[in-house]
């Protein structure tokens, strides 16, 4: 049961200011460094990309999370664990019990008959065969191609497997060199009472501002949109507990801007102390996740360029935001060279930082960043 939201006195309330709020921001989201488990159950969604540069992004999220982590754990791991693919407010890993409160889904866009017959059919066909790769599914099927969302044409029985996932019907049970092998699933039926629904959709909403508090209204409202694409199903209970946030969540406007986080944190707790070390973070990582709220703490604007032409990109083609202590100095592109040495190629906001202080961090992170690659 959720508790009454924290009410902070009138002395404390001069005392939330932007930079307090960007101090509890960092400090509770770059948690002191635990298990692969736990650190996923505390996070409750990790994004993920299939760019590796250097590593994908579910890795270097965790990276900064979990002891000892190595690229590709979480994949090596993934069967031992409680923890699923699938859709949230992006694509990516969440603890198996919210499955729950995602499915059944029912997609936005109905099937025609044709696809149910050709998803029916697979079905039967990964039933009968347990694990399935889809090799397997290419070698026994031909349905042709299909247009891909980026222009060109895809594979119409992969792009089917990948339907079949999103409506619950096959469940990702490990991958091979990265390819997904599924197997066959069915979720149970859920209550859908007009007040089941609408908890399912606080709960939903809980775990989207514990990953990504606090959160100014904007973001908060962007967000509850987004998680249309993992329960599409729930977009009217989600918007309406949205709309009721300031009673659900601990808040406080600051120039103009409301923002919110869970009920039961202080975010001037002394606990909330960064660390003063250096970090090169994911694109995706909670804590540059919401570009928003990025530009209201750190007054300069981070672009993902991954997929901008070459010549139009001004921080690289997968540029990780450069994070010392609670200060954001730029970003840095590495790759790793034949011959297995990393290479780093940095850019800043204002003056590079002078003084064997900075020296020292960038090395202790390049160092660690090297130990995650297990570049020896």
């Amino acid at each position: 049961m959720l508790s009454a939201p924290w009410e902070p006195s009138t002395l404390s309330r001069e005392a939330i200011t932007l930079d307090a709020l960007r101090r509890y921001a960092i400090a509770r989201s770059l948690f002191t460094p635990t298990t692969l488990p736990r650190a996923i159950e505390k996070l409750g969604f990790v994004q993920a990309d299939p760019i590796r540069a250097p590593a994908r992004a579910q890795d270097l999220i965790l990276a900064q999370r979990v002891k000892g982590y190595r690229a590709g754990d979480l994949e090596r791991r993934y069967q031992r664990l409680a923890v699923e693919e699938d859709c949230f407010v992006n694509y990516g890993f969440l603890p198996r019990r919210h499955l729950a409160l995602l499915h059944p889904r029912q997609a936005r866009r109905a099937w025609d008959a044709r696809t149910q017959a050709r998803a029916a059919e697979l079905l039967a066909f990964i039933r009968a065969r347990g694990h399935t790769h889809p090799k397997q599914v290419l070698e026994a099927f031909d349905h042709g191609s299909v247009k891909g969302y980026w222009g060109g044409s895809l594979n119409a029985s992969t792009q089917l497997l990948d339907g079949m996932h999103y409506r619950g019907l096959l469940r990702v049970v490990r991958r091979e060199n990265g390819t997904r092998v599924y197997e066959a699933i069915e979720h149970a039926e859920v209550d859908q009472s007009p007040g089941a629904r609408r908890a399912r959709a606080e709960q939903l909403l809980d775990l989207v501002l514990r990953l990504y508090a606090p959160l100014p209204a904007a973001s908060l409202g962007y967000l509850t949109g987004l998680l249309g694409y993992g329960a599409p199903h729930l977009r009217q209970e989600a918007r309406a507990v949205q709309k009721l946030a300031r009673e659900r969540y601990a808040h406080h406007k600051i120039e103009g801007q409301t923002w919110y986080w869970p009920a039961d944190e202080n975010p001037l707790s002394r606990r909330h102390a960064p660390q003063e070390r250096l970090r090169l973070l994911a694109p995706f990582d909670p804590v540059v996740w919401d570009r928003r709220r990025f530009s209201l703490f750190w007054d300069w604007t981070y672009k993902f360029e991954a997929y901008t032409p070459a010549a139009q990109r001004r921080m690289g083609h997968y540029a990780l935001p450069l994070l010392w202590g609670e200060q954001m100095l730029g970003w840095a592109n590495l790759s790793v060279e034949p011959g297995g040495r990393l290479r780093h190629e940095l850019g800043f906001v204002g003056p590079r930082p002078r003084g064997a202080a900075f020296r020292l961090a960038l090395d202790e992170e390049l160092q660690r960043m090297a130990e995650f690659l297990d570049l020896g």
